[in-house]
């Protein structure tokens, strides 16, 4: 494949160098475009977030050519509930996930689009579409786009916005399996990233409420984590976000810039990479209505999973009604967790 060509004369200009942009860039130049990506930051680039990967991400990235399971983590067999008084637990049906810590996922996007060819621009903010000289703009730069405010597409049909905190602690792994649990601030997420890491993320509603409180209501999980040494926490912002159009012009968005899920869903960076590879198609097609088409589509599901997961988190009664009902039929949890997960690309016949 020939290498990046200069600005000038490139197909794409990439506004947004994190695992969303990268991807996007990769699925381009795998279909022989020119892709320049810029970024105000420099890899690897971090971000809070849960960094358990559930089935169907491993198919989403190895179109873009990158093992998911071939990068420093840990094999998640399944997921678990766990509220003050009941748990309940359903295993992955087809395949595993996997834990990642997001600086080795961004650090193997990098490198894969580094050896294709893509031109990537780091300390090089974008500040107006009239610097950018390509025939296509991308907007991956994040839930408060700028790019998406230069084409006119921030109207949404709903919001909903909520507080995010994460840690990385040195402490081997009590299980292989992503576990929620949840408290009256909100959800705590453990996910096992390495052989002696784990990864610690809460999400509330409540703008005070910072990760320590959620964890003081939360005894069972408190007293694993004691006096286990840990990194400085990292704050964010998730939301659920729908937009009406995603595309305009010669500006088309993906990522958190082109709506969002609630993190509660851990289908953020997943559906990042399905929209990368239904985008480059709809380039190279020349269709970016088959773009705005299929990225509804893609969005249904897990949005539609994320509203129904926040419905517990909003009412403690109705959801302590809901983990004890689960828990005493388990094979309803297991097959909640199916259309969680959706059909899986790579076993077509695993329902």
């Amino acid at each position: 494949m020939p290498a990046s060509v200069d600005s000038s004369s490139a197909d794409a200009a990439i506004v947004g160098g994190g695992p969303s942009g990268l991807a996007a860039a990769i699925a381009l130049r795998l279909r022989g475009w020119s892709v320049n990506v810029y970024d105000a930051r420099r890899p690897p680039i971090d971000k809070t977030c849960g960094e358990g990967f559930l089935p169907g991400a491993s198919a989403a990235l190895s179109k873009l050519g990158l093992d998911l399971g071939s990068l420093p983590g840990m094999s998640l067999r399944g997921i678990r509930f766990l509220g003050h008084h009941t748990s309940v637990y359903a295993p992955f049906p087809c395949s595993q996930g996997r834990g990642v810590r997001r600086t080795h996922l961004h650090e193997a996007l990098v490198a894969r689009a580094e050896d294709l060819g893509v031109r990537l621009k780091w300390n090089h903010p974008v500040s107006t579409p009239d610097s950018l000289r390509e025939r296509w703009i991308i907007g991956a730069d994040g839930i408060q786009s700028r790019v998406r405010q230069w084409a006119g597409l921030g109207s949404t049909e709903y919001d909903s916005v909520r507080f995010g905190f994460q840690r990385h602690l040195a402490l081997e792994p009590w299980s292989n399996n992503v576990e929620v649990y949840w408290g009256a601030f909100g959800q705590a997420y453990v996910t096992p990233v390495g052989a002696r890491e784990i990864g610690l993320a809460v999400l509330t509603h409540r703008p005070e409420i910072r990760l320590p409180e959620v964890l003081a209501d939360l005894p069972a999980l408190s007293s694993r984590l004691a006096t286990a040494p840990t990194t400085a926490d990292r704050g964010a912002v998730t939301a659920r976000r729908r937009l009406r159009r995603v595309t305009r012009g010669n500006i088309a968005l993906i990522g958190d810039a082109s709506g969002s899920v609630d993190a509660i869903t851990g289908e953020g960076l997943s559906l990042s990479f399905r929209q990368a590879d239904l985008l480059a198609t709809a380039l190279a097609a020349n269709n970016p209505q088959l773009y705005e088409v299929g990225h509804r589509k893609l969005a249904r599901r897990p949005q539609f999973m994320g509203a129904l997961m926040l419905l517990l988190d909003r009412s403690p009664r109705l959801r302590d009604a809901t983990l004890s009902a689960l828990a005493a039929a388990p094979p309803l949890f297991s097959a909640l967790v199916r259309v969680h997960i959706g059909r899986e690309p790579e076993n077509p016949k695993c329902e």
